[in-house]
């Protein structure tokens, strides 16, 4: 075995041991320091990986490491999401590209059920960025896209079931009381952010019953997150925090003047051909260039563009190298 083979299979060794300690309330990055940069990493140049403690499903491990289910199964597409065997190895998230929003507030990008948020800059200390996986709306009950705010805060709220809502439980044999009381099984768990948006649309928690619908499309078009998670939220941003809901499934940002492209699955409903997928990231790139006009596209790696398109798996992938 070669040097610099031997240092890759050590290093990745110690992320493998370090993993289960290091992720799992591992949720802050460090902002890079050049502005133009818009790639975060926990790990550089490593893909972390942990093993399985027992026999379990990938839905427990991403429970663990506080991940969304779509996500670590993208991340994992040979492993079987209900039957990982103990010991068996498992690939966990590491790098990410910032939406294309204004780093302040949160910024909610339903095509990849996560959310970053911006906490203020800390005299002394570098600007940060808080991620969270979170479940978004159904197809027929869609989360609303657009800039909003944080109207009100509620420590263990009551549920009113919206009308449409008791209908639609009713219709299914499963009834609706009108107000469902805090406690472990409140739909909306222990905090609720209210978002000022028409409808009542609110970031909350989740009841034990649902914990494992985080990272899925799975609401009635409000963002659930982790308990853990919502705490944490609920405890760090005042009534007014601008909130910007989008939708990127396609990103492009630059580190250390490397070229990257994250992509994820398209939301239900919303399917897309890879040549339509292909045209959104090509104009990304322009845009991550400042290229207009005819202005020549720099030589990006078209096959590792394409692969990254197909597999969607929501890791970054290097693209280009500018001198």
């Amino acid at each position: 075995m070669d040097l610099k083979n031997y240092r890759m299979k050590t290093r990745a060794l110690f992320v493998l041991l370090s993993a289960s300690c290091a992720i799992a309330n591992a949720t802050t990055y460090t902002l890079p320091e050049n502005s133009n940069d818009s790639v975060i990493t926990q790990f550089h140049d490593d893909v972390p990986l942990t093993r399985a403690e027992q026999n379990e499903t990938l839905l427990d491990v991403a429970r663990r490491f506080l991940l969304g289910q779509t996500e670590i199964v993208r991340l994992n597409p040979d492993v079987d999401r209900w039957h990982v065997k103990k010991d068996e190895i498992i690939r966990l998230s590491n790098r990410r590209i910032l939406p294309d929003t204004p780093h302040e507030g949160i910024t909610l990008n339903i095509a990849e059920y996560r959310m970053y948020y911006y906490p203020p800059v800390q005299k002394g200390s570098a600007p940060q960025v808080m991620s969270y996986a979170h479940g978004i709306g159904r197809q027929d009950w869609k989360t609303p896209l657009g800039k909003t705010s944080i109207v009100q805060k509620v420590k263990d709220p009551a549920w009113h079931p919206p009308e449409s809502i008791r209908r639609e439980h009713a219709a299914n044999g499963d009834p609706l009381p009108a107000v469902v009381q805090p406690g472990p099984h409140n739909p909306l768990g222990a905090y609720m952010l209210h978002l000022a948006v028409p409808g009542g649309y609110l970031i909350h928690g989740t009841d034990i019953d649902k914990i494992y619908g985080i990272g899925m499309q799975i609401t009635h078009g409000c963002v659930r997150m982790y308990p853990e998670d919502i705490e944490v939220l609920y405890n760090s941003v005042p009534v007014g925090t601008p909130v910007y809901m989008v939708k990127q499934p396609i990103k492009v940002g630059w580190l250390d003047n490397t070229l990257y492209i994250e992509a994820h699955p398209d939301l239900e409903g919303e399917e897309t051909t890879l040549e339509q997928k292909l045209e959104v990231a090509l104009k990304l790139i322009q845009k991550a260039n400042n290229i207009t006009g005819d202005s020549a596209m720099p030589d990006v790696d078209r096959k590792a563009l394409q692969q990254a398109l197909i597999a969607l798996d929501g890791n970054p992938v290097a693209l280009y190298q500018r001198l």
